[in-house]
């Protein structure tokens, strides 16, 4: 993989500045640093940068008057601006009273909304940044995606059980830890397996927190860490009502990269892996469809659908697109019910089965046209825009 030809479809404007947000290790500073080849490079992972700016943050604006005026036209970039928010008070200082701009590289929302700093008033668009996607891989090697996922350092690497394990050891449990996020570090290690295990499943904090043996309250708190911290995302219950009772409180919870939930699941061997690929896949495709979603222009919601008598689809995408996600190379009518049931009470637009059948098709059921895609046919449609214009 070339990260000079990594696909990022949203504009940097001369003059903007952006926040760029995502989960370490996606590859954010490499992207940079080849797009932005002649930008004056801050990182604050340095201890001794870091330390500089923490006891002085004004530094950064006195250096920054005297930058050289060819430098001026290049944004600057500031790696893990998290680490020293204060520095956002002088940026936005230099936003207004010069021709600056800057591109702020993060991996945690949290740090910076919880310490009260200045958030740019505005100024700066906040994008997102994702480990590989499908139109960086593809065709897609199903098999080694959901073994190893697609964070770039580890999907390029045949020692990708020791890149995730390090993964989890360093950033999940004590970098967080680190960052004053969590106390109890055993309790919280266990909690991810168990989130790992829960991952797609509607959350049950109750029963979370029995098998984690913590509190409700801690496991709702944990939750928040990992989504503000980018590293998983919850998925809302699709709320417009017709005829049947729907789950509206209920939410998902999936990790961002796929390789990471086996990986926490210690599913390293195929044998072991098999009960629960279906899983896996169903990760992999919210995977892929939030990263869609999230780099768009304008905002596409995604959603699952569910009702109280059982009846489900995986995935709604842009209220008009129904998704189901089965690992089988052989679909059966009765995977189709709940799509039907979505189609008989929803303008739709696209009713869709992903799975493992070699051959894309177009069936009639119950008078539903449904297309059955393999993954890659599915990704490659997604990423085209072709569910939704």
């Amino acid at each position: 993989m070339d990260y000079k030809g990594r696909f990022y479809p949203l504009e940097f404007p001369q003059g903007q500045t952006v926040i760029l947000l995502g989960p370490r290790k996606t590859g954010k500073t490499t992207f940079l640093k080849h797009r932005f080849k002649e930008s004056l490079y801050i990182d604050l992972l340095k201890s001794d940068v870091r330390r500089k700016y923490s006891l002085k943050p004004e530094r950064l604006r006195e250096e920054l008057l005297l930058m050289d005026d060819k430098k001026r036209v290049c944004p600057i970039i500031i790696d893990e601006i998290q680490l020293v928010p204060t520095l956002l008070n002088e940026i936005h200082w230099l936003i207004e009273n010069t021709t600056l701009s800057f591109i702020l590289c993060g991996s945690s929302a949290r740090k910076l909304r919880t310490t009260g700093v200045n958030l740019l008033g505005g100024r700066a668009w906040t994008y997102p940044f994702f480990p590989f996607t499908y139109t960086e891989i593809k065709p897609c090697n199903l098999e080694q995606v959901l073994a190893w996922g697609t964070i770039p350092a580890h999907y390029q690497s045949p020692h990708y059980i020791r890149h995730l394990s390090a993964y989890i050891e360093n950033y999940l449990t004590l970098e967080i830890q680190q960052e004053g996020l969590v106390r109890n570090l055993p309790a919280f290690q266990h909690f991810l397996t168990v989130a790992a295990f829960s991952s797609g499943e509607t959350i049950n904090y109750a029963n979370i927190s029995r098998e984690a043996g913590i509190g409700e309250k801690t496991v709702k708190a944990y939750f928040d860490i990992l989504e503000d911290t980018l590293i998983g995302h919850r998925l809302f219950p699709f709320t417009k009502k017709n005829k049947r009772d729907l789950i509206f409180k209920s939410q998902k919870f999936y990790f961002f990269d796929v390789g990471l939930t086996a990986a926490l699941k210690d599913e390293w061997d195929q044998a072991n892996a098999a009960m629960n690929r279906g899983h896996l896949l169903e990760s992999y495709i919210f995977q892929e469809l939030h990263a869609y979603c999230s780099l768009q222009e304008r905002k596409i919601p995604l959603n699952f659908w569910r009702t109280t008598q059982g009846l489900e689809v995986d995935f709604i995408l842009g209220k008009t697109v129904a998704i189901e996600v089965k690992h089988t190379n052989n679909i059966h009518t009765s995977s189709l019910k709940g799509l039907v049931a979505f189609g008989e009470e929803h303008d739709v637009k696209h009713l869709i089965m992903v799975c493992n059948e070699p051959q894309p098709r177009l069936i009639n059921y119950q008078g539903f046209d449904i297309q059955i895609l393999d993954v890659n046919s599915f990704l490659s449609h997604l990423w085209d825009n072709t569910f939704v214009k």
